[in-house]
């Protein structure tokens, strides 16, 4: 229960304050305005639930590889069965079901895939901070010039749980 709990929490974290914080930065000061146009709000929205999708998925790849290879820990279907019941209870708050569904989707293709001996040290939060600049209501043309700033953002966010994580297991 406290896995799935660090999970859900840390990824919303990490969806919430690199999204309003890039938006912040890039909307200056009167930021707080913009968030009185509903248009714009859905956007927001969107990006914040698709954005917390796929952090479900890396920081849950990031732990049970690591997991895997400290603690020779082996039953990895908890990964997935944590992921879809964090995203069930998401349904309370409202998390569209289409997200929802692509994010299982997604989860079990990358599941196939997975290497659990390398992920959690090989850029395991790269696909989650894609998805901050892929979601963020941003221009094109603001993104192309803000990439490496915004992917680097994630990363350093990422590196504080990534370090309560392994705080919190090492005793």
């Amino acid at each position: 229960d406290e896995l799935e709990i660090f999970i859900q929490n840390k990824s919303a974290w990490v969806s919430q304050v690199t999204l309003y914080s890039y938006l912040k930065t890039r909307m200056g000061t009167r930021y707080v305005l913009h968030f009185d146009d509903e248009i714009f709000l859905s956007s927001i929205n969107k990006a914040k639930w698709n954005i917390y999708s796929v952090a479900l998925q890396d920081l849950t790849f990031y732990i049970f590889s690591y997991l895997n290879i400290t603690f020779n820990y082996q039953d990895l279907t908890k990964a997935e069965a944590i992921y879809k019941n964090i995203l069930n209870k998401e349904i309370s708050n409202k998390m569209p079901k289409d997200i929802i569904d692509e994010g299982i989707k997604s989860f079990k293709e990358r599941l196939k895939k997975i290497n659990w001996k390398t992920y959690y040290n090989s850029h395991p939060f790269n696909d989650s901070a894609l998805a901050l600049y892929k979601w963020a209501p941003i221009s094109e043309e603001l993104k192309v010039l803000d990439r490496k700033i915004v992917l680097n953002s994630a990363i350093l966010k990422w590196d504080i749980v990534k370090k309560e994580f392994l705080k919190r297991i090492n005793f």
